[in-house]
């Protein structure tokens, strides 16, 4: 078996002009190469490895590849504590609205995105939005039951921001997830959200509470002490959301889901709710 540490591009060249991509029935990419050869990309880390191994016939998927080339575009790492999780953003052209500055909507996934990969970087998987484990084997998702975001600026295009976030028990209702946006060439806090997560059964659509073997799973990655992304007193994300009049200002009837608003766990995403309450108020 021959190991090639790959430590500049000109050796990843080599190695290519050794190898070829094949197209695989699942759309997932594999290398032909000579048998028996292991590509180690230096520096040795786990999220910088590259490690392709060829069967004896020739052929294997690489998904190592798919997994470190993830890592290293992801611009997004635990803090050095282990218990809260940053990552940043560039606002792109498709992300902003007439104004140029980042939709309400464009900040609910930025949440969302880095929630998931938070969860994604301490072993949790990736289908379900971040299921532990145990989720997993009584097919139990995560869904929002409430979200309070406030933004004291509006990142534009190209703006570079960095979202950090936290997770924390509430008992047996649910778990609590809290973020700071900060715009990166500033330092500035632009933004603060918090929310409350519930479990919910995949297969009966029903809500069930955190069981202590699900609690254990994600609580060793909890802050140690209470850490609330606002701290303050009687502040307004405490306050609950005033009771529409009846009939409401603005509503619209007969509203149907599209496949495009469903998420991987098969019922609409939290964000869509935003950007429907959003267009009905226009």
């Amino acid at each position: 078996m021959l190991k090639l540490p790959c430590n500049s591009a000109d050796q990843i060249q080599a190695l290519a002009s050794q190898c070829r991509f094949l197209t695989h029935h699942h759309n997932r990419p594999r290398f032909t190469c000579r048998p028996n050869v292991v590509v180690l990309c230096s520096p040795v880390s786990k999220s910088s490895v590259v490690q392709a191994v060829v069967s004896e016939g020739g052929t294997t998927r690489v998904d190592s590849v798919r997994e470190s080339l993830t890592n290293r575009l992801r611009l997004g790492s635990l803090t050095e504590d282990g218990l809260s999780y940053k990552e940043k953003f560039i606002v792109r052209s498709y992300e902003v609205g007439i104004n140029k500055t980042a939709t309400v909507e464009t900040i609910a996934n930025f949440l969302q995105e880095v929630g998931c990969n938070h969860a994604q970087s301490v072993g949790f998987s990736t289908d379900g939005f971040a299921t532990t484990p145990t989720m997993r084997k009584m097919h139990l998702i995560w869904v929002t039951a409430r979200m309070h975001i406030e933004i004291y600026k509006y990142p534009a295009w190209s703006d570079v921001v960095e979202v950090e976030t936290w997770c924390q028990n509430e008992g047996r209702i649910g778990t609590r997830r809290d973020w700071i946006l900060t715009d990166c060439a500033t330092g500035q806090l632009i933004g603060r959200a918090t929310s409350k997560w519930v479990m919910m059964n995949q297969d009966t659509r029903r809500l069930q509470k955190v069981t202590d073997d699900v609690r254990d799973e994600y609580m060793v990655y909890c802050p140690r002490e209470l850490r609330l992304a606002f701290p303050e007193d009687n502040n307004r994300s405490l306050k609950k959301i005033l009771k529409l009049e009846d009939p409401a200002q603005h509503s619209k009837l007969g509203l149907v889901p599209r496949r495009a608003d469903l998420d991987m766990n098969q019922h609409v995403n939290n964000v869509t709710y935003i950007g429907w309450v959003l267009e009905v108020g226009n």
